[in-house]
């Protein structure tokens, strides 16, 4: 069986083509299927045409959050209640062609745990273009893992890498580098851009940078340790300064104190301090969500309890 997830967030507008485009390339391939959505607190009629699917196919089902938790928790929820022998993580907006399945499927065939899906930045403007670059760039000093630019969330996974992600219990997830951590035999296939059939995308410039800033905490801890260096460098060149200007006042005496250099001093070092400040404030924060062990997500309603009567009907079920 062949486990699909959909993350949704207000995706009212595409959910049918979508379901219609799944469904019409899974039934090309031998292989039974699911398709889970993850409603992730929409506002719109999202789950009400989610409710609409599952009723009128076996194969679709639907978990519905109590409020908005981010597309990690949903991934991770897809996650939790799949049971295919692979599952395929792919968005609803259509972006994520469904014609690459069955060639994800058929390299799955061959012995691979993880088939990636790389889109290209063709259609993309140039400065977004050019900032993602420079940021994989640099984001790959640092991590120690290797992410890829252009590779997401679109990706099948064979049952062994779905365990190995289910089995990191931490809280502050960032998926595109746990996919990374896990290891498993890789395939990577290519795609084109697609821009979306309809909707307007839900990552603002704001949530981007957030996202950036995740991957660069999550997996490593060299900020701080650069953090470290500067701060070593900065107190040497401070020394330095400090013998030159008290040899130079034996020598030629007192001069009068210059603004300008007391003004860049205290707001050079004060910005530098501010940054690591917040720097070590970050990753004092991660410690603190991680230690209360909050649940990823909570689940309102689901669909498969009402499918199976080997279940029993759950509400605000905890995970």
């Amino acid at each position: 069986m062949i486990s699909i997830i959909a993350p949704c967030f207000n995706e009212e507008e595409v959910l049918p083509q979508f379901y219609d485009e799944v469904t019409k390339v899974m039934n090309r391939t031998r292989y039974d299927y699911e398709i889970i959505f993850i409603n992730d607190g929409s506002r719109d009629r999202t789950l009400e045409i989610l409710r609409d699917l599952s009723k009128g196919d076996k194969k679709v089902n639907y978990i519905s959050f109590s409020r908005n938790f981010g597309k990690e928790g949903a991934m991770l929820a897809g996650l939790n209640f799949s049971k295919g022998d692979a599952v395929i993580i792919m968005d609803t907006d259509l972006q994520h062609p469904p014609e690459l399945i069955p060639e994800m499927i058929s390299y799955f065939e061959k012995g691979y745990d993880q088939v990636i899906a790389k889109r290209n930045r063709k259609g993309e403007s140039f400065f977004r273009a050019f900032v993602s670059k420079i940021y994989y760039k640099c984001i790959n000093q640092f991590v120690d893992i290797t992410l890829a630019d252009g590779v997401g969330d679109f990706r099948l996974l064979s049952r062994q890498a779905v365990n190995a992600l289910l089995s990191l219990n931490e809280y502050n997830r960032f998926s595109k580098g746990l996919f990374s951590w896990i290891g498993f035999k890789e395939h990577m296939i290519e795609f084109e851009n697609v821009n979306r059939t309809a909707g307007i995308s839900k990552w603002s410039f704001l949530k981007l940078l957030n996202y950036a800033i995740d991957g660069l905490v999550s997996f490593n801890n060299k900020p701080l340790r650069i953090a470290i260096y500067m701060g070593l460098t900065v107190t040497l060149l401070d020394i330095l300064y400090v013998l030159f200007m008290f040899i130079k006042t034996l020598l030629n005496g007192p001069d009068v104190p210059g603004y300008f250099t007391i003004i860049a001093s205290v707001s050079l070092f004060g910005g530098i301090q501010l940054i690591f400040l917040g720097l070590i404030g970050e990753y004092i924060g991660r410690i603190y969500y991680e230690s209360k062990k909050r649940p990823h997500y909570i689940v309102e309603e689901e669909s498969f309890t009402q499918k199976s009567e080997e279940r029993q009907d759950k509400h605000h079920v905890l995970y």
